[in-house]
């Protein structure tokens, strides 16, 4: 039996100008992050420096590099840790709207009669292209966790990540105190997974409507499917089983979603000034 806990930190990364411009960016603008945005990073990182990863998982885009490696230096336990630095955790492309206000693709999506959250622009993925791939990568961490911390490569492990949420509602779980290791007593193992917004609400459908995950009793449906702040923070328990081709979910748990304590911390403030 091992015990995994998986942080999907699916936090949009930090802020860049584009992001104050209300930008798109997709994956064809690779932009740094702006200096509100390394604050936002390093708020971040302080509030997780306790946390002892295991795995780190990030997507190839610049502004998703710059926020792991800051979270990174300010952790107190993971400074040895591997950086897997992976294009299956990019943004979702949205084709010819990248680098145009995000009100042109409200305005596309409203002359095609479809919800800004539906629209595919010419060029760009469908909201199931990039199912596909947050599950192809999905797959490859369970993997990964068990290859690198169960010896036998069999049995159970337990895996959380900070990424998603879940449909049913466990009436036995205690609220989350507000704490950077809420939900993680008897996790031992434990990946940081950076991504970005669209990335991370396509994840969130995939926790509640394939893996149909277990959501904390003050998880509201509204908030568990909003956008995820710059930096926000979720996470979810996973336990994994052998399957045919290697292992799989077989029960899921959503500590929280969307979480934004660190930036309205005392560190945060002291940062700012």
């Amino acid at each position: 039996m091992l015990s995994t806990a998986t942080v999907m930190r699916p936090n949009k990364n930090g802020e860049t100008q584009y992001n104050k411009d209300k930008l798109l960016q997709g994956q064809g603008v690779d932009t740094p992050l702006s200096e509100p945005g390394q604050l936002q990073a390093q708020a971040a990182g302080l509030y997780l420096r306790d946390i002892r990863f295991s795995n780190v998982f990030v997507s190839n885009l610049q502004r998703a590099r710059q926020t792991a490696e800051i979270i990174m230096r300010n952790n107190i336990h993971s400074s040895e840790v591997e950086m897997v630095f992976d294009p299956l955790l990019r943004e979702r492309g949205f084709g010819i709207a990248e680098g145009r206000p995000k009100e042109d693709l409200k305005n596309m999506a409203n002359a095609s009669g479809q919800s800004c959250r539906d629209y595919t622009p010419p060029g760009g993925e469908t909201l199931e292209q990039v199912r596909l791939r947050c599950k192809k990568f999905l797959k490859a961490l369970y993997q990964r966790m068990v290859d690198d911390h169960c010896s036998s490569g069999q049995g159970h492990a337990a895996v959380g990540t900070e990424a998603g949420a879940g449909a049913a509602v466990s009436e036995t779980d205690v609220p989350p105190a507000g704490l950077p290791d809420d939900g993680m007593e008897g996790i031992h193992l434990h990946a940081l997974v950076v991504s970005h917004g669209a990335y991370i609400r396509v994840a969130v459908r995939h926790f509640v409507e394939d893996l149909q995950c277990t959501l904390p009793q003050v998880q509201r449906m509204s908030q568990v499917f909003s956008a995820c702040p710059n930096t926000g923070i979720s996470r979810f328990i996973l336990t994994l089983s052998p399957g045919e081709s290697g292992p799989v979910p077989s029960a899921v748990r959503c500590v929280f979603t969307n979480r934004r304590d660190h930036l309205t911390s005392r560190d945060i403030c002291y940062i700012k000034h």
